[in-house]
């Protein structure tokens, strides 16, 4: 641990990005300075008319194109000639001559174009020194790249050399780990072995004492076995030799005891029978009386539901041919009879009434042959109904005159 904090000490220490910047900084500051050196250098060589503000002017305008240049040095030698001809127009007197007026205008000419020269100067200075700084930027910037890059590739060599170190430190110092873990495993083996060795003496003295103590309480508990089971025969023997004494005294007793319930159970059993008999009797007696006495009841309500039998079933046959007869004449009163049947033509019709005499179904038991005519009777029937006078019936009657047939005969009714 102590060696990895001094690597990554060491190492923060060497970072390339605290060191590769550091130059280009100061290679960028001394071409800013050599710029401006050779800025003021160069302006001695220009004419002594323009002031100041055209250097800045000149330097400002730089980064601008050639037109704008030009255009920017004819308006500065305007406003340069302008206050130099200013005074003389309210104060000259008389006329220049010829000669002095083109003296001046070469002098003007001649200062024009010592004016543009020196603004395509400066200008040209500008440029240049533009150029020496960006291509001195552009190197400065290679030359930091290139030496992070060294430094770079030096801390990856570094920390590879440095893993690989700490690698093999490692793997060595594991192998010794896996060396002494062995030892150790070798060690608590042997250990393990000896102390197996010591606990099977040990059982194997404990189970020999075991086995010792074991046989001795199993001799003794088989003498004492021995000794429960004699004294334990001695007293099945005893009790034995007693109970066949008890049994025989108790089969003696029991004998006697059989004898005086048999004596007992057959005189009970005379009296029984005697009893038996009499109760018979009586009852016998007693059915003969009660059979004469059912006979005789038997034969007075015989009589009696014989003669009640013949005025129902009179009552009924009578109620049931008044029904009929009524039915009947109902029927003959709504037939009408076709006009080619004869006499001898004969048809017999079921016919079921309802509770209440409607009618429920006609139906043709016996055809006479004549459709015209089997159709003339179950029309008849149809007219007539309902019979109402079913009602008026006793129940049982009503029962039975539910369902009849009647026979149509032509010549029973004309």
């Amino acid at each position: 641990m102590g060696k990895g904090k001094a690597y990554m000490a060491g190492k923060s220490s060497h970072d390339p990005q605290d060191v590769g910047y550091k130059w280009p900084t100061v290679l960028a500051i001394g071409v800013h300075a050599a710029i401006v050196l050779f800025s003021l250098v160069s302006l001695p060589s220009r004419t002594a008319e323009p002031d100041s503000s055209s250097i800045v002017q000149a330097t400002l305008v730089s980064t601008e194109t050639f037109t704008d240049q030009a255009q920017q040095a004819t308006d500065q030698q305007a406003a340069m000639s302008a206050p130099a001809d200013a005074p003389t127009e309210p104060d000259a007197p008389d006329e220049p001559s010829a000669s002095e007026q083109q003296a001046a205008a070469e002098q003007q000419a001649a200062e024009q174009a010592a004016a543009e020269a020196a603004e395509q100067a400066a200008a040209e200075a500008a440029q240049r020194a533009s150029q020496a700084e960006a291509q001195a930027l552009e190197e400065a910037r290679e030359a930091a790249e290139a030496e992070a890059q060294r430094r770079a590739a030096e801390a990856s060599e570094q920390a590879e050399q440095q893993a690989a170190e700490t690698a093999e430190r490692q793997a060595e110092a594991e192998a010794a780990a896996e060396r002494q873990r062995e030892v150790e495993d070798a060690r608590r083996q042997q250990e393990a072995a000896e102390q197996k060795r010591e606990e099977e003496a040990a059982a194997e003295a404990e189970r020999e004492q075991e086995a010792a103590e074991q046989q001795r309480e199993e001799e003794e508990a088989a003498e004492a076995e021995r000794q429960r089971e004699a004294a334990e025969q001695q007293r099945k023997e005893d009790e034995a030799e007693a109970a066949q004494k008890r049994e025989a005294e108790e089969a003696r007793q029991r004998e006697e005891q059989e004898a005086e319930r048999e004596r007992e159970a057959e005189a009970q059993r005379q009296r029984e029978a005697q009893e038996q008999q009499r109760r018979e009797a009586e009852a016998e007696a007693e059915r003969q009386r009660q059979a004469a006495e059912a006979a005789e009841a038997a034969m007075q309500r015989q009589l009696a539901g014989e003669a009640e039998a013949a005025a129902n079933a009179q009552q009924a046959a009578q109620a049931a041919n008044s029904f009929i007869n009524i039915v009947r004449r109902a029927v003959e009163q709504a037939w009408l009879i076709p006009a080619g049947a004869s006499d001898s033509m004969s048809a017999t019709l079921q016919v079921r009434l309802g509770p209440s005499g409607e009618l429920l179904a006609t139906s043709i038991v016996t055809s006479s042959g004549d459709s015209a005519f089997d159709r003339s009777v179950m029309q008849a029937v149809e007219h007539a109904a309902p019979f109402g006078e079913l009602r008026d019936l006793p129940a049982d009657q009503q029962r039975n005159l539910r369902q009849f047939n009647l026979r149509f005969t032509p010549g029973d009714v004309r």
